[in-house]
């Protein structure tokens, strides 16, 4: 059979042919075109397809590269090539079945892509499914690693990795292209008819493999990497977790054996620290099984942010050193703002605030964020949160954020901290428009999550927690005036909702503040917040403490509203402490003021003040029409339910329990209104006290059951009606 290259320049000349008519036909150089015609480097098959077309060959020039010079084609059997899956791959069944289904499917794209973070275990799942198929590719299982993330080691360029993949399907050396694309050219050659299966494990980017993506064949190519590698249009993405926590505590017993803990509890423990990410399981696992440590003293050590990623080293394998690879690969700007993250004290951020911490616009801060989220060091979900895993977090405080000048650091901080403030200021507002804030200077917040009072509330409900951290990073960072302001702007919540715990604690850090810069108005204002938190609560000796000092500060920043808002709330803590007549006096001279100032919700308050102590004196005509006066006055929802709920209370203090129970029923339809559980629980137990006064104790028992079914206290110190459910259900 005559060589190709003569052939081929026998064919050419004979049909008056120039090298450059050639070269032009088939898109090859005139240089390459000439040195297969002397013998001087090998052909492929798309070229010779290419010339065989171009000179009207009928096949003949294309049946030549099967000759003993061309590549040859490795015969059935296969090559076996894929690792072992690991004794301890644990879990992920549920994963196993859908990624081997996508391989299996004739349908779907030829190259499915399994990313997640670092030590997620995206290998182990990938080479378990690829070794579960493997008899449905006779041609060969082959994997690869590209070592696009491994420490200390340069990744295979594209190149590199098609050759390697060449030598595997028995072309020698010497008949390798010396470029990229004749080395494409014949993978694809290689693979045509072919049914193999190629896990390209450890990729970088997408630039890395797309040479090696198959064109017609029946061959699937599965791709690991750190990164979600969107690049690949055509590719379907398979995400990988962390492990459920079963399958984390599973995986660290059936990686150390006898030597893992017996205690369940300290196990779930050490897992709930490692993040059941499965590399820091198994190095704990490896800990265990080298000794030295008892479980108790390693879940120590893994609690303490400060020796946690040192703990979770076994001297080979380190989650921070993986995370560095990642990090390290980053261009500044990202890096910047992964350490930036860190300062957020949430676990979640909104990506308001994300953008408020890197002070950038939303279409900058958006492409940032999309990138860390590609490459898995930050996950962004499609409520527009940006999450950090608990060990990322941890890496990007101690090696992300030191690279992060200090004033930049600073002011991130201060720009978090106003626009936490500025968000809740417009909450509180849409929430509660009648009530009084203090000025703090900033403008009005613009585009928040949020345009009416429900969805305020919603917001807050979903916030707060987030909100009580940043009051206590606002002091820590020096940011006094925000910390203050910011813990008074949430008390109207953590009033609504009965939240008496981060109430307490975020006034206590305010209190600090307010001392640092010696502002006695503003301590005032947060003495007088925390005395009401503890009549809230039920302790009311402490409470009259806190307001009584809160008047001292008052009197000597002359603040006069300051002083009867304080007079106010000493009168309430006051009723509860058993002093009615007390409470009344001071009442009466307070709704005078609230009167003559226009403060119509505090009037509202201060009315069903006078209502409760004029009960108690047993005034109940007085008592009655103060109640209804506050009902009519009532501006806000939740004002209007408290003020139904106290004439009811009027009624049936009075024995007027036919109308008490239809007040009772009014301000649970109010409270639904309202969306106040409170106020719905208090008027369940209202209809449940009125059922059991003309004793029909079945009835009572019912709505008192149902107002139990609701997720709040009723203190019998300082609500009445809990204290006579409590005396009727053991009469």
């Amino acid at each position: 059979m005559p060589d190709f290259g003569a052939e081929l320049k026998r064919r050419r000349t004979s049909v008056g042919m120039s090298l450059t008519g050639l070269a032009a036909a088939v898109h090859f150089t005139k240089g390459y075109l000439s040195k297969v015609e002397n013998g001087k480097t090998r052909v492929n098959r798309e070229l010779a397809r290419a010339c065989d077309e171009a000179l009207g060959a009928g096949g003949e020039l294309l049946a030549l590269v099967t000759e003993p010079g061309s590549p040859a084609r490795r015969s059935a059997g296969g090559i076996a090539g894929l690792p072992d899956a690991g004794r301890y791959f644990v879990g992920r069944e549920t994963e196993l079945d859908a990624l081997s289904a996508l391989l299996l499917d004739p349908d779907d794209a030829r190259v499915g892509v399994v990313h997640g973070m670092a030590g997620a275990g995206k290998t182990a799942l990938a080479v378990a499914a690829a070794r579960r198929v493997e008899r449905s590719f006779p041609d060969g299982c082959l994997f690869f690693d590209l070592r696009g993330h491994t420490p200390g080691a340069a990744e295979l360029s594209a190149g590199e990795a098609l050759g390697r993949l060449l030598r595997l399907l028995d072309v020698s050396a010497d008949q390798l292209p010396a470029d990229e694309d004749g080395l494409a050219n014949l993978v694809r050659d290689q693979l045509r008819g072919r049914r193999m299966m190629l896990v390209l494990d450890n990729v970088r980017s997408a630039e890395q493999i797309r040479a090696i993506v198959p064109g017609e064949t029946s061959s699937r190519i599965l791709v690991t990497s750190r990164g979600r590698l969107p690049a690949l249009d055509d590719a379907w993405h398979f995400p990988v977790d962390v492990l459920p926590l079963a399958d984390a505590v599973s995986l660290l017993r059936s990686v150390a054996g006898d030597h893992a803990p017996g205690d369940e509890s300290v196990a779930t423990e050490i897992v709930r620290h490692c993040g059941q990410l499965p590399l820091a399981v198994r190095i704990v696992a490896a800990r265990f099984v080298a000794g030295g440590w008892t479980a108790a003293r390693l879940r120590d050590r893994l609690a303490d942010g400060t020796t946690r990623l040192g703990t979770l080293d076994d001297g080979e394998r380190s989650v921070a050193t993986a995370f560095a690879v990642s990090y390290e690969s980053l261009p500044g700007d990202q890096r910047r703002l992964l350490g930036l993250l860190a300062l957020h004290p949430a676990t979640a951020a909104e990506i308001a605030a994300v953008e408020a911490l890197a002070g950038l616009g939303p279409g900058e801060a958006d492409r940032l964020v999309d990138r860390l989220h590609d490459a898995h060091l930050v996950v962004r979900d499609e409520r527009g949160y940006v999450e950090l895993h608990d060990l990322m977090r941890m890496f990007a405080s101690t090696h992300a954020l030191p690279g992060v000048e200090p004033e930049d650091r600073a002011s991130a901080m201060g720009r978090l901290v106003d626009h936490a403030l500025m968000t809740t200021l417009a909450a509180d507002e849409l929430a509660e428009p009648y009530r009084f804030r203090p000025a703090t200077g900033l403008p009005s917040a613009a585009g928040t999550p949020f345009t009416d009072a429900d969805g305020a509330l919603g917001w807050l409900a979903a916030q707060w927690p987030t909100l009580v951290e940043i009051v206590d990073s606002a002091f820590r960072h020096g940011f006094h005036d925000r910390c203050w302001q910011l813990a008074f702007v949430l008390r109207a919540y953590f009033f609504r909702e009965k939240l008496f715990e981060p109430w307490i604690r975020t006034h206590e850090r305010a209190l600090e503040a307010t001392r640092a810069i010696d502002d006695a108005s503003a301590t005032g204002m947060i003495l007088n917040n925390l005395g009401m938190a503890h009549v809230e609560s039920g302790r009311v000796d402490e409470a009259i403490r806190f307001h009584g000092r809160a008047q001292e500060c008052f009197e000597r920043a002359r603040d006069d509203r300051g002083a009867i808002d304080a007079l106010s709330s000493l009168a309430w803590a006051r009723l509860y402490r058993g002093e009615a007549e007390a409470t009344l006096t001071d009442l009466t001279a307070v709704l005078a003021v609230y009167r003559r100032t226009g403060r119509t919700r505090n009037v509202v308050i201060a009315l069903r003040g006078i209502a409760l102590a004029s009960t108690v004196l047993e005034r109940f005509e007085s008592a009655l029409s103060s109640a209804r006066e506050a009902v009519q006055l009532a501006q806000l929802p939740v004002d209007r339910v408290m003020s139904v709920n106290c004439e009811a209370w009027v009624r049936f203090r009075a024995g007027q329990w036919p109308e008490a129970e239809s007040c009772y029923r009014r301000a649970a339809e109010l409270a639904d209104d309202a969306g106040s559980e409170y106020e719905k629980a208090r008027a369940l137990t209202g209809l449940g006290n009125t059922a059991a006064g003309r004793g029909d104790r079945g009835a009572a028992d019912r709505w008192w059951t149902e107002a139990a079914a609701y997720r709040v206290t009723l203190d019998p110190r300082v609500l009445g009606e809990a204290e006579y459910r409590d005396r009727a259900a053991v009469g």
